[in-house]
């Protein structure tokens, strides 16, 4: 038995998210440790860096496995792009340190957000990015997010009825970067996210975008700890986990077509 680490690239679309759940329900998860135990014809236990949720997409999200196989890891990797769907293939396995567990061992994250901000919609976009019709500030944008970057306690920009033990997350960078009329892209690197975090920042720094909140509301958003003062959640659509940091590699995302 050895340890395993893969690299993982999904559509998250059509997937119920990363998480396992019953029979029917089609996961990121479910259907990696599907085609794991096929290969291996044993149970595999697969766990993620994070759990994304339904609609969420990764070029690089890391797993990790314990397996019993005669496969080298590129035979691993081939034996699985035959064997997974369309929307999700394994881009690299390597065998990985005894006990590596993609989770716990994970020392930061970065997720991006994607918005195409333009008068008319685009269908090529449609499926990783969130319409939004009317011009952004991005520059109030950017005032606002150096309010985020640090530690802080972002209770206020969780999902309601979470269940966590500390809502305290060091904001390690948040970066924007496009243009009003264009693509728009929000990257936050974290070394924790609490569920919906993102999609809530998202959300919030939005209509400081659209001028409906002054960049100086967001300190007083975290201080109040409270989600019914911050703005919306964003649509999953334009998410994507795409770099997961560990103390001896970083898992990369590939290279995206502009526009």
């Amino acid at each position: 038995m050895n340890d395993y680490r893969f690299i993982v690239e999904y559509d998250g679309t059509d997937f119920e998210g990363w998480q396992a759940q019953p029979p029917g329900h089609r996961t990121v998860q479910g259907s990696l440790s599907e085609a794991l135990e096929r290969l291996c014809s044993a149970p595999v236990v697969v766990t993620g860096s994070g759990r994304t949720d339904a609609g969420v997409h990764a070029p690089a999200q890391v797993a990790s496995a314990r397996l019993a196989t005669r496969l080298s890891p590129d035979e691993l990797r081939r034996a699985l792009d035959a064997s997974l769907p369309e929307d999700l293939v394994v881009r690299s396995v390597a065998l990985a340190p005894d006990g590596f567990d993609a989770r716990r061992d994970a020392v930061a994250k970065c997720y991006r957000y994607t918005i195409w901000n333009h008068p008319v919609r685009s269908p090529l976009r449609a499926r990783h990015s969130w319409w939004v019709r009317r011009p952004l500030d991005l520059a109030a944008i950017d005032e606002a997010a150096g309010a985020l970057r640090g530690e802080h306690d972002f209770a206020s920009f969780q999902a309601a009825g979470s269940n966590v033990t500390t809502t305290v997350r060091k904001l390690l960078r948040v970066g924007v970067d496009g243009r009003a009329g264009g693509r728009v892209e929000l990257e936050f690197e974290a070394d924790g996210f609490l569920r919906y975090m993102v999609r809530n920042l998202v959300g919030t720094l939005v209509e400081v975008g659209h001028g409906r909140r002054r960049p100086t509301e967001l300190r007083e958003i975290l201080e109040a700890r409270d989600r019914g003062v911050a703005g919306p959640t964003a649509p999953a659509r334009g998410l994507s986990l795409i770099s997961v940091r560990y103390p001896d590699f970083e898992s990369a995302a590939v290279a995206e077509d502009g526009g």
